[in-house]
């Protein structure tokens, strides 16, 4: 034992390999597997043949529920980045105790999960609700049907999603030097000018980082959309619990899996291309 560990100690480039395997057993045993069984499904069930992935490429339902998916995707991204980017700046400009304070509330919805939070959007959209009930008191005596519709469920996501695009640009933010800020004012930049050719640029990476990472998120979210969108408008998570779960369809849910997987390997390609995807958490 102790020859062994002396020759290890001999070489100390093997130790980040010895170190990372018990990792690696485990993304092998949950992570590989699970996946090689869904590619191979997605090519046997029911026979061996592709035309699941010939079926879910040209049918009109899957190619509505693609469209629907990014669609819905991009939307809950740009208003996380509109809720996010302000708020984000707030905190910087703020003193650390009240920047504290908002971080903390903004990373409150981390300790809840998106099964409680989801059926809470359920209680406050619901016809029996406090939102309903408050358009009733203004004398709204017909107030809009909220629940199970893409209203609710892109507001639910909205606020399950938007710590992530928060955090990404506040780190970024809170690393700009002052100095920076200073010289291009010196240089006669002001107001909107400063913001739109010195800040907005200096926070680019963190608006990309949130983006990516919210709208890759978005596109498997299955719990929110089902319980709060609407049926007409499903997601790609939804109907791939639809196929296996009604039809016992492994074939084509496994085939809509892996184009869902190959095209979140593409988006985080060119992110990686662009900026690193070590700096994808800041």
């Amino acid at each position: 034992m102790q020859a062994t560990i002396a020759k290890l100690a001999e070489r100390p480039n093997l130790w980040p390999w010895l170190l990372l395997t018990p990792l690696a057993i485990y993304l092998a045993v949950f992570f590989l597997v699970p996946l090689a069984n869904v590619v191979f499904m997605s090519f046997t069930e029911p026979r061996l043949t592709l035309a699941n992935y010939e079926r879910v490429l040209t049918g009109a339902l899957y190619q509505r529920v693609f469209v629907n998916t990014f669609a819905t995707a991009a939307l809950v991204t740009a208003v996380c980045l509109l809720v996010g980017y302000p708020l984000a700046f707030l905190m910087t400009r703020s003193s650390p105790r009240t920047a504290m304070l908002i971080l903390t509330l903004v990373t409150m919805s981390f300790w809840t999960s998106f099964l409680v939070r989801t059926y809470a959007w359920m209680v406050l959209l619901g016809d029996s609700g406090p939102i309903i009930g408050f358009l009733k008191a203004i004398g709204i005596e017909q107030p809009p049907h909220l629940l199970f519709t893409r209203f609710s469920s892109t507001l639910a996501m909205v606020h399950i999603l938007a710590p992530y695009m928060i955090m990404n640009i506040y780190s970024v933010m809170r690393k700009i030097d002052p100095v920076l800020i200073r010289s291009a004012q010196s240089l006669g930049a002001r107001g909107a000018a400063l913001f739109r050719h010195v800040y907005l640029p200096l926070t680019a990476p963190g608006i990309a980082n949130g983006s990516v990472l919210v709208f890759v998120i978005c596109l498997g979210f299955y719990v929110t959309p089902v319980l709060l969108g609407s049926p007409r408008e499903q997601m790609i998570a939804g109907l791939i619990g639809t196929e296996i779960e009604e039809f016992l369809a492994f074939g084509r849910g496994s085939a809509m899996a892996i184009i869902l997987l190959l095209i979140t390997l593409v988006i985080l390609t060119i992110y990686h291309r662009r900026f690193g995807l070590d700096k994808l958490w800041g």
